[in-house]
């Protein structure tokens, strides 16, 4: 892990080499946005509204606020305010994401591969992004325990991670799982499992272990806490892979599933149901449409990509109207960008859900209250409301729109992404580079 003072300086070399500075970004975490189109998500939209942030959190929301001495003032001049965009699905800002070399390996944790200095992470602010949920890959059938951050360029390591979020799991199912397209070296063997119903077959025979080695910990601390406990008592061996595991069936870990075909996806509500743990959600998850009974008998959600229908064998039955006929039918549906381009423009992703059957009011939750709800983070971000952190973003035009552009970027108070300052800056830079 980083000091403070290292990622600092880290975070100056960079916007140096870009020809920005770094002292136009953080702002404290007192502000005054005046005159904004306020886009709550929750409760309406309040034009030539203010926002007033006092340490870091919505303290007031209305109009004609005043700010207390010291606080900056932002003057928006009509432009739209909304919630700090959510990424459900990312890899972004890991040293590390798949586990590739065995089938299981939920004892891998992606906080402990967290890399603060990934560019990434500031190519996400200037989409107005503020918060991920960065997973371990779907090379695994069960992969490794994901982490939910926000995107404090600068800050070291320990305080992006969100401790209000969600601990979740990853699993995976299809085509990335049995390795369809992997070519393998002479002499390699094929890993298991290299079919669909291998894969259903390894996760229920982890959690079949992972059952007993519970009941095996649980028989011996009923022993240890008795009155005359045996004189020749020991523990039972430690396992991390299953102790994970038995997370998950205590209930203190929530499945996330990397799924395309609808078969697999009812494969594994079998499997929770079997087991007793929760999904909070399937990811891409292109034939969703055809299990909205299940989805909702299960209370299951499912984050989603807009474009990207049919591109491979096993989204061919997907279709441009998945996210749009789940939220009609009451599913919650976040939409994601599982890359680290498409990031810096969710917003547009959910723009051309509008194409497909989505409101705008419909779409903008899908990156805001939606995503915040599946990640267990709702009661502090994904809305504009009082006693919620100030994570916020501030767009030239309607953020569904195809001409808006992300002009601000506020976590927590502080001003991460500041376009208008930072052009200035480039553009001062090249001037004295060139000796102008």
């Amino acid at each position: 892990m980083r000091t403070s003072l290292k990622k600092i300086v880290v975070l100056s070399t960079i916007l140096t080499i870009l020809g920005f500075s770094a002292s136009s970004l953080l702002a404290g975490g007192n502000l005054l946005i005046k005159n904004a189109t306020v886009m709550t998500v929750t409760s309406g939209v309040i034009p030539k509204g203010d926002v007033l942030i006092v340490n870091g959190m919505i303290k007031q929301i209305g109009q004609n606020l005043t700010a207390p001495p010291g606080t900056r003032v932002i003057e928006a001049n009509g432009r739209y305010l909304i919630p700090g965009i959510i990424d459900t699905h990312t890899h972004i800002a890991l040293s590390g994401t798949n586990e590739g070399t065995e089938a299981i390996t939920p004892e891998v944790r992606m906080a402990d591969v967290i890399n603060a200095d990934d560019s990434s992470i500031f190519t996400a602010l200037t989409g107005g992004v503020t918060m991920v949920h960065t997973m371990h890959g779907s090379a695994n059938p069960i992969g490794g325990v994901n982490v939910v951050l926000k995107l404090k360029w600068g800050k070291p390591s320990e305080e992006l991670i969100v401790k209000e979020a969600f601990p979740t799991l990853k699993f995976a199912l299809g085509e990335n799982v049995k390795q369809s397209n992997r070519t393998l070296l002479p002499g390699r063997p094929q890993r298991y499992p290299a079919t669909r119903m291998g894969a259903n077959a390894i996760i229920r025979r982890e959690l079949l272990k992972a059952r007993d080695y519970m009941a095996e910990w649980d028989r011996y601390e009923k022993l240890k806490k008795s009155k005359n406990p045996p004189a020749n008592l020991i523990p039972p061996r430690k396992d991390l892979r299953l102790e994970t595991l038995a997370e998950l069936l205590r209930g203190r870990l929530i499945a996330r599933c990397h799924a395309y075909v609808a078969t697999e996806m009812v494969e594994f509500l079998n499997l929770a149901r079997e087991f007793g743990f929760k999904i909070g959600a399937f990811e891409h998850a292109w034939e969703a449409y055809k299990i909205t009974d299940e989805l909702l008998e299960a209370g299951v959600g499912v984050s989603v990509f807009i474009d990207s229908w049919a591109y491979k064998m096993e989204a061919a039955e997907g279709i441009a109207y998945n996210a749009a006929y789940c939220a009609q039918r009451g599913i919650l549906v976040s939409i994601n960008s599982d890359s680290s381009e498409r990031i810096r423009r969710l917003f547009n992703e959910a723009g051309k859900a509008v194409k497909y059957g989505v409101t705008p009011d419909e779409a903008l939750k899908m990156i805001t209250i939606n995503a915040a709800k599946q990640l267990g983070v709702d009661q502090i971000v994904g809305s504009i409301e009082i006693g919620k952190q100030a994570d916020l973003a501030l767009f030239s035009e309607h953020p569904m729109s195809a001409y808006t552009r992300c002009d601000l970027t506020i976590i927590e108070g502080e001003v991460y992404f500041d376009r208008e300052k930072l052009l200035q800056e480039r553009e001062a830079a090249a001037i004295k580079k060139g000796g102008n």
